[in-house]
């Protein structure tokens, strides 16, 4: 059974009291549909969604108050792209200001006892969706994740009733969405991110059997014929995207499906340290970083919608955060407020969870974050959360600064 230390279930805990009421005072709070700024509001929260937001409003009577002192508030950003599998690495996400998260596959589950433990308030956030395990042909030691991918070891996921079985295995531990990819990794040396590696015909065979069990499939496709078989197949979403095709886009904003670029995952590549440290990779992130570059451009301008991404578990080495994918949305010609939509609503939209996150209004969950400057003029301010309230419960406070 899975258990966390006594303390750190009292101090989750003791943190928030269910009902409890909580007021951000002095505030300017970002409406992201808009881009209207309510100036001097108080933001009232009741237990774990919002109860109001209004200019020069009252404080309830013995509600915790967090004087915001004119600093602004935005929706929580969401990472669409993760694979967190430890309560620090969801902390650390947390403190980056991350209140949602996507999972894009754990080696045993972790995100599913994750949802389930943010669910029951014993840790802040963020909150999961679920993937689970790889829908990839070899599972190596995932297998360990439940007996019944055993089945697998030998002859490998690469047949449509294979791929249907993995499905079912993750259906019945709960996940929220499927993962499986359409071509190899760019973040392994010896594979080459083009080559793809299922057809059109094997990817639907993972969409349908994942919409009888009532979830969406995103994929893993760095190159444009295993992006298309997948958008063709049914795919909600292309991940990483690097090589797409115009006619891949097309088909992609013809389908409704969504681009998670995970642009910050290529910047990775190209640094020492962090998630991914390897001479060839560091070759490898200076011709696919322009490519990334144009394809987002291009998913830009014929309509695709795209949403924040950065492909790490949120290790203490990991140098991609969400306020660094939207930094480079505007360098790319995303205005601000376009390139915070990006980590919120459209983002939210994706994940199919519009209807209680992803905004700020009455009656949404209470997930937001406090900056220090206007991110509509300048996004850099987001690479600092100051507080983070995720589900009504506040995870992180850094202020004030000063003593009384």
């Amino acid at each position: 059974m899975f258990r966390l230390p006594r303390t750190l279930v009292v101090a989750a805990l003791s943190a928030h009291t269910a009902g409890a009421q909580l007021a951000i005072t002095h505030a300017n709070v970002v409406d992201v549909a808009t881009g209207a700024i309510t100036r001097n509001a108080t933001v009232v929260v009741q237990g774990r969604t919002i109860a109001s937001i209004t200019a020069n409003g009252t404080v309830p009577s013995g509600a915790t108050v967090i004087d915001a002192a004119g600093r602004y508030v935005t929706p929580g950003l969401i990472d669409a792209h993760t694979h967190i599998a430890s309560l620090a690495n969801a902390r650390r996400a947390l403190e980056s200001g991350v209140t949602t998260v996507r999972s894009a596959s754990v080696p045993h589950y972790e995100d599913v006892a994750l949802r389930e433990l943010v669910k029951q308030g014993v840790i802040p956030g963020p909150d999961m969706v679920a993937a689970g395990v790889f829908v990839t042909p070899d599972l190596g030691e995932t297998i360990l994740a439940d007996p019944k991918l055993g089945a697998y070891n030998a002859s490998g996921v690469r047949t449509p009733e294979a791929l249907r079985g993995v499905v079912r295995v993750n259906l019945a531990h709960g996940v929220d969405v499927i993962k499986t990819r359409g071509t190899e990794r760019a973040g392994l040396p010896n594979t080459d991110p083009r080559k793809q590696t299922y057809t059109e015909a094997e990817l639907r065979a993972v969409v349908d059997e994942a919409r009888a069990g009532g979830v969406r499939v995103m994929v893993h496709a760095h190159g444009d014929e295993g992006a298309y078989a997948a958008v063709a197949a049914g795919a909600i979403s292309v991940e990483h995207g690097t090589f797409l095709s115009d006619s891949t886009l097309r088909l992609m904003k013809a389908k409704g499906a969504y681009l998670v670029p995970t642009l910050s995952t290529l910047y990775d590549l190209g640094l020492p340290g962090g998630d991914y440290d390897d001479p060839v990779l560091t070759l490898r992130a200076q011709f696919m970083i322009p490519r990334a570059n144009q394809v987002i451009k291009a998913a830009k301008a014929m309509g695709v919608r795209i949403a924040t991404g950065v492909d790490t578990d949120y290790r203490p080495a990991s140098l991609s955060r969400v306020s660094h994918e939207v930094l480079r949305f505007t360098e790319l010609g995303f205005t601000p407020l376009e390139a915070l939509q990006s980590a919120t609503s459209v983002a939210a939209d994706l994940l199919g969870i519009s209807a209680r996150t992803g905004r700020l209004a009455p009656g949404l969950e209470a997930d937001l974050i406090v900056v220090e400057g206007n991110p509509l003029e300048d996004p850099r301010a987001l690479q600092d959360a100051l507080v983070v309230i995720s589900n009504g419960v506040v995870g992180v406070n850094r202020m004030p600064f000063g003593k009384r």
